[in-house]
């Protein structure tokens, strides 16, 4: 009897759905277009700074909707894993020091896998919708 129940137990487990993972920018624009907030002018391995590490992860596009009157440029770090998110986290602000004009209204939001950073100000609803959407494409967050 107790191994029957054993049995049954370890149905349950190895018949959970998996977790899902973190989405590619098709799936970050579908959820991002879920908040209200387009995207365009998408270029994938472009970082801002020459920093080559983050090329790869790196896309970036402009992005406008809700109270965001003028599109605003967006970097998004997309990072594989949560280890390499948070050993990689730091280094985005120091790339984003090539591309941001003026430090005081420097914008960044992380939700793992992903960090997104740009020149701001952003307004309200739309950084937070902006990490909404981050939140829904990061599935378990790598």
């Amino acid at each position: 009897m107790i191994l029957a129940t054993s049995s049954l137990g370890s149905c349950g487990v190895a018949g959970s759905p998996p977790l899902p993972t973190p989405g590619d920018i098709e799936t970050v624009a579908a959820k991002l277009a879920q908040q209200g907030i387009y995207i365009s002018d998408v270029v994938a391995g472009d970082a801002g700074c020459p920093d080559r590490a983050l090329a790869g992860p790196a896309i970036s596009f402009r992005a406008g909707g809700l109270d965001q009157a003028v599109p605003a440029k967006v970097y998004l770090y997309s990072f594989g894993s949560r280890s390499v998110f948070e050993a990689r986290r730091d280094a985005v602000d120091a790339c984003a020091r090539s591309y941001v004009n003026d430090p005081a209204t420097y914008e960044n939001i992380a939700t793992s896998p992903y960090v997104a950073a740009g020149q701001g100000p952003w307004a309200a609803a739309f950084k937070g919708h902006l990490l909404q959407g981050l939140t829904a494409a990061a599935g378990n967050g790598g």
